[in-house]
C-alpha cells in the first residue's frame, strides 16, 4: 500500500488542536500500555534508559528540571529566544548541555543496535538497494562512446550560455523568457525571490539544466538493459532531490527570511528537532512528518465505536457498532495492507470508510493486523490466508451466525484477498460471495516503481538486511523506501521545515499515519517480492499456495476493481490487467487521485472524480476510450454494485450479542503497538 501521501495530503483533515500546555506544545494525555501479546512489542513501553530523552532521566532522578529554551524564548524581549539566548550565556550554557546529554544518549543506542545486529552475527548490506553497480553499469556504458558524450555535453554548454545571455538582458531591465522551467507540479521555487532575484534566478535554473542533461546521460547510455536504465533514473532522481538549492539555508529565501524575523532562533530549534529525531531513532536519523505527541490512536484517530471480538497471533478482529435498524444479510469484511495500518479507512469521522458503511447499514468487520517482532519471523503468506481470513470468516460466523460475507481488500491485502479467492475457488468454499478490490495488484507486470528493487542481487541484500533485524523487515526501511517514490514531498520538504525552518512538526493526521510504520516477516516479505513482483507467478497460474494451484479464472463471484488515475503504487494499467483474469462478473473503476486519496474520499467531501464503463475490453486504452465521467466520490456508485450483488436486511447486530464475547473497545491494542 501506501505509504505516499505526497500530492494526496490534502484529503485529511487537521483535527481541531488540543489543550497546550504552558511550553506551547500540545499537553500529552496519559495513556495505558496495551496488553501484550504473542509476537508483539509491549504498546506503549518506555525506552531503554540508555535512550531516554534528558528531561525524562531529570524527571526519574526526581530533579528539579530548568525551563526549557522554547520556554525561556516566551520571557525574551519581542519573542525573540534566540537574542536571549545568544547574550544569556547561563542560558545558553543550559541548552547545549541538554543537547550534548541526548547526544551520549544517542550514542549509547547506537551502540546498543549495532551490538544487537552482531549478535544474529549477520552483516547488513552497506548497499541493500545495489546503487554503486547500477550506477557503475551506466557510467561505463555512458564514457565509453565519447562522441555521445560530447554531444551532451556541448548540450548542457549550450543552455548555460543563453542562461549567462539572459541575465545580462535582465541585468540590463529587459524581459527574457527562462532558459529553464520547473514543471508546474514542482513547489520548491514558488517564492518569488526565485524569479525577481537575479543571483537566485541564475542558480535555479542552472540547476534544471543540469538535471535535465543528468536525466539524458542516463536516458541515453547504450548497452543498458531497461530494468537497469530505469534504475539508474531512480536513483539518479535521489540525486538530484538532494542537490536542489532549496536544501541549502544560504540559498532558500524562505529560511533566510525565517532565520531574520527569528534572529536565527531558527537554527537552533532545527538543531534541537535534529537531535529529538536521532535520538527517537536511536541513532538512526528519522524524520517526524507528523506530531507524534499530538495524535492518539483511538482518541482523535480511528474513533468510530466497535469491539475487537477475535485474535490471534497475526491479528485481532474488529465488529463496528451499527447505526440503522436494520442491516445487510451479509456481514462485511474488510482486509487491509499489513504494510501500515488499517486507520487510514478511519482517520477522521468526516472521512471515515469504516463509519461510511456503517452507516449505510452493513455490519463492518476489519482486521487489525499485528506488527510483527522476530517470534513471528518463520509466519508465511499461507498463514496469513489461514490466520488472517479464514480465521475471521469463521469468527464472524460465530458472531453472526451468517457463513457467507462480502468482503474488501486493499492493496497487498486485496492481493491476498484474490489469492484466497482462487483457493477457495480450487476447494469449492463459498464463504465469500463478492470482493471489492481497492488498489490491489494481481498481474505485477507493470507494477510500477517498486518493480526497481526486485531483482536477484537486491532480494538478497535485503534478505540479509532482515537477517540483521532479527528477521523482521524493519517499519523504518519500508517506511525509507515508499519515502524514496516522492523524495521532494516526503523527504526534503520535510528536511527543510524541521530542520532549516526549525518547524513543529504537523499536526496532520494523515502525515501521522505514514509516519506510524509496521514492519513484515521475513518468509512473508521475500514470498511477496518473489512470487509476485519478480516472477508475476498468480497473474500466469503458476502460484502454488499450501498446495494449491491458483487459478483466479475459477473466481466466479461478483468482482469489483477500483484503480487511481495517479496512483505510482499500484498504477491502474497493473489493476486493469488484474480485473481481467477472473472469471465471473467484473466491474472495473478509475478513481481520480493516487493510491491514498483515491480510495479515502467521502461523499461529503466533493472532491475528485471518478470514471465508469460497464465493459471490459482487452486493453485500458479501450476502456477509458469508451468510459463517462463523473464528478466527486465514488463512493455511492460502489454501494448502488454492493447492493445490487449483496441484497437482503436483518436487524442490527450488536458487537457481544453472538457467540463471542467482547475482549476490548476498538480500536484494540494491536494498532498501538509501534516500533519507535
Amino acid at each position: 500500500m501506501k505509504k505516499n501521501p505526497g500530492e494526496e495530503t490534502e484529503t485529511a483533515k487537521k483535527p481541531s488542536k488540543k489543550k497546550k500546555s504552558s511550553s506551547g506544545r500540545p499537553a500529552r494525555s496519559a495513556e495505558k500500555p496495551a496488553k501484550a501479546s504473542p509476537g508483539r512489542k509491549k504498546a506503549g513501553s518506555s525506552k531503554p534508559k540508555a535512550t531516554q530523552s534528558a528531561s525524562d532521566r531529570r524527571k526519574d532522578a526526581g530533579a528539579s528540571a530548568k525551563p526549557a529554551p522554547e520556554q525561556i524564548a516566551k520571557a525574551a524581549p519581542g519573542g525573540h529566544s534566540a537574542n536571549h539566548l545568544f547574550s544569556d550565556y547561563e542560558t545558553m550554557a543550559t541548552y547545549v548541555a541538554e543537547l550534548q546529554e541526548k547526544g551520549q544518549g544517542i550514542l549509547s543506542g547506537m551502540v546498543d543496535q549495532h551490538a544487537a545486529k552482531g549478535r544474529n552475527k549477520v552483516q547488513a548490506p552497506s548497499d541493500p538497494l545495489n546503487m554503486q553497480d547500477t550506477m557503475a553499469d551506466v557510467f561505463t556504458n555512458v564514457f565509453s562512446d565519447p562522441y555521445n558524450v560530447m554531444r551532451m555535453q556541448f548540450g548542457m554548454w549550450e543552455d548555460t550560455a543563453r542562461l549567462a545571455e539572459s541575465m545580462v538582458k535582465k541585468a540590463t531591465g529587459n524581459d527574457v523568457d527562462p532558459v529553464a522551467e520547473p514543471h508546474a507540479g514542482d513547489r520548491r521555487f514558488a517564492h518569488p525571490a526565485w524569479t525577481e532575484n537575479q543571483t537566485l534566478d541564475y542558480l535555479k535554473q542552472s540547476y534544471l539544466i543540469q538535471c535535465k542533461w543528468a536525466r539524458e546521460l542516463v536516458n541515453k547510455a547504450e548497452g543498458v538493459d531497461e530494468h537497469t536504465r530505469r534504475k539508474a533514473s531512480f536513483y539518479m532522481e535521489q540525486f538530484l532531490a538532494a542537490m536542489a538549492p532549496t536544501n541549502f539555508a544560504t540559498t532558500n529565501p524562505e529560511v533566510i527570511e525565517e532565520a531574520m524575523k527569528t534572529r536565527g532562533e531558527n537554527f537552533l530549534r532545527g538543531f534541537r528537532n535534529f537531535i529529538d529525531d536521532m535520538e527517537r531513532g536511536h541513532g538512526e536519523l528519522l524524520m517526524k512528518q507528523a506530531d507524534m505527541n499530538y495524535f492518539k490512536v483511538g482518541e482523535n484517530l480511528a474513533m468510530t465505536p466497535g469491539k475487537v471480538v477475535y485474535q490471534n497471533d497475526l491479528m485481532q478482529l474488529i465488529q463496528y457498532a451499527p447505526t440503522t435498524d436494520d442491516v445487510a444479510t451479509r456481514p462485511m469484511l474488510i482486509i487491509p495492507p499489513w504494510i501500515n495500518k488499517f486507520y487510514i479507512l478511519d482517520l477522521q469521522p468526516d472521512t471515515s470508510l469504516i463509519r461510511w458503511l456503517v452507516a449505510q447499514g452493513r455490519t463492518v468487520f476489519v482486521v487489525s493486523w499485528v506488527n510483527p517482532g522476530s517470534d513471528l519471523a518463520h509466519k508465511s503468506f499461507a498463514d496469513y490466508m489461514h490466520e488472517g481470513i479464514f480465521d475471521a470468516l469463521e469468527a464472524i460466523e460465530k458472531a453472526t451466525g451468517e457463513n457467507q460475507v462480502d468482503t474488501i481488500g486493499y492493496c497487498i491485502g486485496g492481493t491476498l484477498l484474490g489469492c484466497t479467492l482462487a483457493y477457495m475457488a480450487a476447494k469449492k468454499d463459498e464463504r465469500i460471495q463478492s470482493a471489492t478490490f481497492f488498489t490491489a495488484q494481481m498481474d505485477f507486470r507493470e507494477a510500477g516503481e517498486l518493480l526497481l528493487f526486485i531483482d536477484d542481487q537486491q532480494i538478497a541484500n535485503l534478505e540479509k538486511q532482515i537477517d540483521a533485524a532479527g528477521g523482521v523487515m524493519e517499519a523504518s526501511a519500508m517506511s525509507k523506501t515508499f519515502n524514496m517514490l516522492r523524495p521532494v514531498d516526503l523527504i526534503w520538504s520535510v528536511y527543510i521545515d524541521n530542520y532549516l525552518k526549525g518547524k513543529e512538526p504537523k499536526q496532520f493526521d494523515l502525515l501521522y499515519w505514514n509516519s506510524d510504520s509496521t514492519g513484515m516477516s521475513k518468509e512473508v516479505y521475500l514470498f511477496y517480492l518473489r512470487e509476485f513482483y519478480q516472477s508475476n507467478r498468480l497473474s500466469q497460474g503458476e502460484l502454488v499456495l499450501d498446495n494449491v494451484r491458483l487459478d483466479l479464472g475459477r473466481v466466479k463471484i461478483p468482482v469489483f476493481m477500483q484503480a487511481g488515475e495517479k496512483d505510482h503504487i499500484a498504477p491502474p494499467r497493473s489493476i486493469y490487467r488484474s480485473a481481467r483474469l477472473y472469471g465471473g462478473p467484473t466491474r472495473f473503476m478509475l478513481a481520480g487521485s493516487g493510491h491514498i486519496a483515491g480510495v479515502v474520499n467521502h461523499p461529503d467531501r466533493r472532491k475528485y472524480h471518478y470514471s465508469t464503463n460497464d465493459a471490459l475490453p482487452e486493453t485500458m486504452e479501450d476502456w477509458v476510450e469508451g468510459a463517462t465521467r463523473h464528478d466527486y466520490s465514488w463512493w455511492p456508485y460502489w454501494m448502488e454494485w454492493l447492493n445490487e450483488v449483496s441484497r437482503g436486511t436483518v436487524p442490527a447486530r450488536v458487537p457481544g450479542d453472538g457467540k463471542l464475547k467482547v475482549i476490548e473497545d476498538a480500536p484494540g491494542s494491536y494498532v498501538k503497538v509501534t516500533t519507535v
